[in-house]
Parts: structure tokens; C-alpha cells; sequence
């Protein structure tokens, strides 16, 4: 197990990009979401002003 850790002197490399590549996802879902409430709250007060 501990060779498939390792991958033949790459596995820090590896498992680095797996974990630089998840914490970008999570900033993108955290963006995404961010952007979304605000898109729905000015939805929102353009639908007030037109009222």
C-alpha cells in the first residue's frame, strides 16, 4: 500500500495536484454559489422596482 502512496518517487507530485485541483474546485462551487445569491437578490430588487 505504501508503494501506491509513494508511485515510484511521484507521489507528492501527484497526490499534490489531486489535492491542489480539489481545493480549486471547492473555490469554484464557493464562487458559483456567491454569485448565484447575488444574482437571485438583484432579480429580486429589479422585480420590486417594477412593481
Amino acid at each position: 500500500m505504501t508503494s501506491f502512496f509513494h508511485m515510484g518517487g511521484y507521489g507528492f507530485y501527484v497526490w499534490g495536484s489531486y489535492g491542489l485541483l480539489a481545493l480549486a474546485i471547492l473555490i469554484e462551487l464557493a464562487a458559483l454559489r456567491r454569485r448565484r445569491k447575488d444574482a437571485l437578490s438583484q432579480a429580486a430588487l429589479a422585480s420590486q422596482e417594477d412593481d
